[in-house]
C-alpha cells in the first residue's frame, strides 16, 4: 500500500466539500464580477484569499518561504492565478456560472498538450482519445444556440478557455522552476504574488457599480472559501491521498457547478451544453489516469 493509502470516508468528504466550494465559486463569480468588473473581482480573491492563508500558516508556525522562493511564486502566481482568474472573472460577467465549471473541467486537457509540447509526457493511445473528446466537447459547448451568433458569449468562452490553457501549463512551469518549494507555500505564496501583479490594474479597470451586500458577500466566499479554504482542502488531500487521486476533483466541480447554477441563479443548459460538457469529463478522465 505505500504508494496507495487507503482513502478514508473523511477524505472523500473533504475531496466532496472541495468540489463543492470550487463549483460554488463560479456561481460566486457570476454574481461578484458584473459589479466589480474582472481585475478588481480578482485581486479581491487573491488578496484576501492569500492573506487569509497567511494568518493561518503563521498561527501554526508554518514558513512558506515567501522571501526565498519570491521569483517563484511571482512566476507561477501571474500564469497560474493573475491571469486566468481575471479571464474567468471577465467570462462570469457574460456566461453562465455552470457553463464555465465545464469548460474549467478542461485544465488536465490542456495540461496533457502543453507537456506533450515540452516532452514531459508521452502521450499514449489512451491520452490521445481524451485529448480529442475533450476537443469534441469544446466544440459542442461553444457551438451558438440555433445557429444564431452570440459574441458576448463566445468572447466569455474564449476567455475560459484562454485561462485553462494557462492552467494546463504550470505542470510544466513547476517541472523547471519550482526550487524546492512546498505545495502549502505555493497556495499562499503564488496569491499574493497574484494580488501584486494585478493591483497596478486596479485604477485603469475601477468597479462598474458600486457594490451590494450580496455581492460583498459574495467576494468574501470567493476569496475565503474558494481560495483559502479550498486551498487547505486541496493540499491536505494531496498530502493524506496522494496528487493524482486528489485530482479527481475535477471530475466532480462541473456536477456541483451546474447544481448550484440551476439553485441559486437558476442557470438552465442546452443539451449540446450538457452532452459536451459529457464528452470533456470522459476526455479528462482518460488523460488524468495513471
Amino acid at each position: 500500500m505505500g504508494d496507495n493509502p487507503p482513502v478514508t470516508p473523511a477524505d472523500y468528504a473533504r475531496l466532496v466539500l472541495l468540489a463543492a466550494l470550487w463549483g460554488g465559486a463560479f456561481v460566486f463569480l457570476r454574481v461578484a464580477a458584473p459589479v466589480l468588473g474582472p481585475i478588481w473581482t480578482a485581486e479581491f480573491r487573491v488578496l484576501l484569499g492569500g492573506l487569509a492563508l497567511l494568518a493561518w500558516f503563521r498561527l501554526t508556525g508554518f514558513d512558506a518561504g515567501l522571501r526565498r522562493h519570491a521569483r517563484f511564486y511571482l512566476l507561477i502566481g501571474t500564469v497560474n492565478i493573475a491571469v486566468p482568474f481575471a479571464l474567468y472573472s471577465y467570462a462570469a460577467m457574460h456566461a453562465p456560472a455552470s457553463l464555465l465549471s465545464i469548460v474549467n473541467a478542461t485544465a488536465p486537457i490542456f495540461g496533457l498538450a502543453w507537456s506533450a509540447l515540452f516532452r514531459d509526457e508521452r502521450v499514449t493511445l489512451r491520452k490521445a482519445t481524451g485529448l480529442m473528446l475533450g476537443i469534441a466537447g469544446v466544440a459542442l459547448i461553444v457551438r451558438p444556440p440555433d445557429g444564431a451568433p452570440a459574441p458576448q458569449l463566445g468572447w466569455a468562452l474564449a476567455a475560459a478557455l484562454t485561462a485553462c490553457c494557462a492552467y494546463g501549463v504550470t505542470g510544466v512551469l513547476m517541472k523547471r522552476f519550482a526550487s524546492g518549494a512546498s505545495p502549502r507555500g505555493m497556495a499562499v505564496g503564488n496569491q499574493l504574488a497574484a494580488a501584486l501583479v494585478l493591483l497596478p490594474l486596479l485604477p485603469v479597470l475601477p468597479p462598474l457599480a458600486a457594490p451590494t451586500p450580496l455581492v460583498i458577500a459574495n467576494l468574501l466566499a470567493l476569496a475565503l472559501l474558494a481560495s483559502g479554504v479550498a486551498f487547505l482542502l486541496y493540499f491536505r488531500l494531496i498530502v493524506d491521498i496522494g496528487a493524482t487521486r486528489a485530482l479527481t476533483v475535477t471530475y466532480l466541480i462541473p456536477l456541483f457547478g451546474v447544481l448550484w447554477g440551476w439553485i441559486f441563479l437558476g442557470e438552465t443548459l442546452p443539451a449540446a451544453a450538457l452532452a459536451g460538457g459529457a464528452l470533456i469529463l470522459a476526455g479528462t478522465v482518460l488523460v488524468t489516469r495513471s
